[in-house]
């Protein structure tokens, strides 16, 4: 998590940067070492001996055959120190990493933190590589308040959020929550106000949106609460994200622990290129000049958006946002859930893999939009954007496009007993008064003007979701959207969030269907439970090496109901592979899902007619309730927060 001083421990005993090592959070552990070994400490001071004599950080330590290296508890500023071995850590690689996942339980040694009696292994170090101490000029300096920089964007005012809010934002001293990790930092701080009145479609509050993709160092709003977004953190979601922390600043997010102050800074565009190369030559070479590069800061008001361009005559518009300096994110046409984008999405990714583009990392779908992740080297978000527009015309028209998929269907149990639990949990530990509270199907009916729960259950099994995304808070987990808008529910995720969900819960937040891939936090209504989505155990036929997940970009998902009992039983034997899920090959045929939606217009509007209005009743009372207050647009004189300075507290 703090990448810095693990890549500069790495260098000091003359290892690449990134061999494996150990990363060692409050206190670290006593190794007794069978052969002899070279290592250095870095990060944040622990205490640390060998054989009883303390020794230093950030310079190599020769450690004989026998000898005890004893890492205790931190005795200063910040919360991770690093143990780098020379030859490097010798764990097999899982998905192109030696790291280890804990929230998954896979990768790294055991896909679980160390316990007594482990054995760990050390790969033969480089004659050539050289050692030496880590000169004082470059060793980071550990310790708050912390001032970090951000790009703006990829949501901010006007938009998203008013002129006083990022105002507040930036000129806010955050505190840092104690439920943080390494999957995000939570901060508390002023809440903000707000430039609409609630997500639509995307669900009631209005730091809801449809689901893109998330950058690590994301500020992501959860509600009104920000969370920094770690390397263990979801690859997509569906929060206001008004800045990014830049990639030469995310190893401070590493050393926060609880009641640290966090200030954010706005970076000037064009610092992070320069930061990023200096960084990298200086960790490479090891001059001993400043790590912490003055951060420059922009003037004037925060630009998200890069760009707008029409994709071509007639066609949707095409909105460049940047997401921090190694991120540009492509949306298409205004924020709403249409089939046709999301098609132009997937046709753009296969046109990006086509041409292969050197500097490209990673591509990430969202609702209609591409996360497109770059090294910052080769190649930048500005650079990446002059080239899309020049892509963008040869995609061509999609009115009668065809896209390959699977009809994959799953057992659903439908408010099973650990779904149940979850909701008792949080009303015990968290709001025993909110909206959704008892009971989540009665919070669902009521927002979608439904007759009875029975209706909520008949619309759950009727629908055919089809995936618009993986990775919502696990990797694997699928964002998926009912094909008929009849079967789209809507409901708002939880305000604060649930801190524990049982791993492969069936939720609905905004318009979206999502499976939990793990045990974790969780914020949807809660219908029932399904099948593993991310097998770790063993490959089988439906999860093969090297892809331990179930489901494709595209892909159809409808349920069948089963008890908790054969669930318990459907679940052990998919994970096992001695049972087959049933998945039929199909074709999404574009015209005909349009003909399909112009032969239903009237009655989709009625349901959409009864649907808003219900909507709108529950959000109405939700803000009676001290949930939130409707607001104006941003700048707004009738604006009841015209300065930003937060919302009624919740009860």
């Amino acid at each position: 998590m703090d990448d810095l001083s693990f890549r500069l421990g790495n260098r000091a005993v003359g290892n690449a940067e990134g061999a494996a090592g150990l990363e060692l959070t409050d206190r670290g552990p006593v190794l007794r070492f069978i052969l002899p070994a070279t290592v250095c400490l870095a990060g944040a001071e622990m205490y640390a001996s060998i054989d009883g004599e303390p020794v230093d950080f950030w310079e190599p330590l020769e450690l004989p055959a026998g000898s005890v290296l004893t890492v205790g508890a931190l005795v200063g500023r910040g919360a991770r120190a690093y143990l780098l071995f020379r030859g490097g850590l010798r764990v097999p690689e899982y998905l192109g990493s030696c790291s280890t996942f804990v929230p998954g339980r896979f990768g790294g040694h055991g896909g679980r933190a160390l316990r007594a009696g482990d054995e760990l292994r050390v790969g033969p170090g480089s004659e050539a590589a050289s050692t030496g101490p880590i000169p004082w000029e470059m060793r980071p300096i550990i310790g708050g308040p912390w001032e970090i920089a951000v790009l703006d964007g990829p949501r901010s005012s006007p938009e998203f959020l008013t002129t006083a809010d990022v105002q507040t934002f930036y000129g806010a001293d955050w505190e840092v929550h104690h439920n943080s990790a390494r999957t995000g930092v939570r901060l508390i701080g002023p809440k903000p106000g707000w430039a609409r009145a609630d997500g639509g479609e995307a669900g009631i509050h209005p730091s809801n949106i449809h689901y893109g993709a998330c950058a690590v160092g994301s500020v992501a709003f959860a509600g009104d609460a920000p969370v920094v977004l770690g390397p263990d953190g979801p690859c997509m979601g569906r929060s206001v994200c008004p800045a990014t922390v830049v990639s030469t600043e995310l190893w401070k997010l590493g050393q926060l622990k609880a009641g640290d102050s966090v200030r954010f800074l706005p970076a000037a565009p064009e610092w992070p290129v320069g930061a990023d190369h200096a960084r990298r030559s200086s960790i490479r070479n090891l001059y001993a000049e400043p790590v912490d590069l003055e951060v420059k800061i922009r003037e004037g008001q925060p630009v998200a958006v890069l760009g707008r361009t029409a994709s071509a005559p007639g066609g949707p518009q095409v909105t460049y946002r940047r997401s921090g300096d190694r991120n540009l994110l492509v949306e298409y046409g205004p924020p709403a859930f249409d089939l046709t984008l999301a098609a132009r999405v997937r046709s753009l990714m296969e046109a990006l893999r086509a041409i292969e583009p050197p500097g490209i990392v990673d591509l990430t779908p969202g609702d209609c939009c591409l996360q497109i992740q770059v090294d910052g080297w080769e190649l930048t978000p500005e650079r990446l954007q002059e080239l899309l527009v020049e892509l963008e015309p040869s995609l061509g028209p999609f009115e009668e496009v065809m896209v390959p998929s699977r009809i994959v269907h799953l057992p659903l149990c439908w408010e099973d007993p650990s779904t149940l639990e979850a909701i008792r949990r949080y009303m015990q530990f968290h709001r025993d008064d909110s909206p959704w509270c008892p009971g989540n199907l009665e919070f669902l009916r009521r927002t979608n003007g439904l007759e009875s729960l029975g209706e909520v259950k008949d619309v759950v099994f009727g629908a055919s979701y089809i995936v618009m995304g993986l990775g919502e808070a696990f990797p694997g987990s699928p964002i998926a959207v009912p094909l008929d808008p009849r079967h789209r529910l809507l409901a708002t995720r939880y305000n604060p969030g649930r801190t524990w969900t049982p791993e492969n819960v069936v939720g609905i937040g905004g318009a979206y269907l999502c499976v939990s891939g793990d045990e974790g936090p969780g914020d949807c209504q809660l219908v029932g439970r399904t099948v593993p989505v991310w097998n770790r155990p063993r490959s089988t036929p439906r999860f093969t090496e090297g892809k331990p997940w179930l489901l494709e970009f595209f892909d159809q998902i409808r349920f069948f109901p089963v008890t908790p009992a054969e669930l318990i039983q459907w679940r052990e034997a998919v994970a096992n592979g001695t049972r087959e899920l049933r998945i039929e090959p199909a074709t999404f045929d574009l015209a005909a899902y349009r003909q399909f939606l112009e032969d239903n217009a009237g009655s989709i509007e009625l349901f959409g007619d009864r649907q808003r209005a219900a909507f709108e009743a529950e959000r109405l009372r939700w803000a009676a309730s001290g949930g939130f207050v409707p607001v104006a647009g941003p700048d707004d004189p009738t604006d009841p927060d015209p300065d930003g300075t937060g919302l009624p507290a919740a009860p």
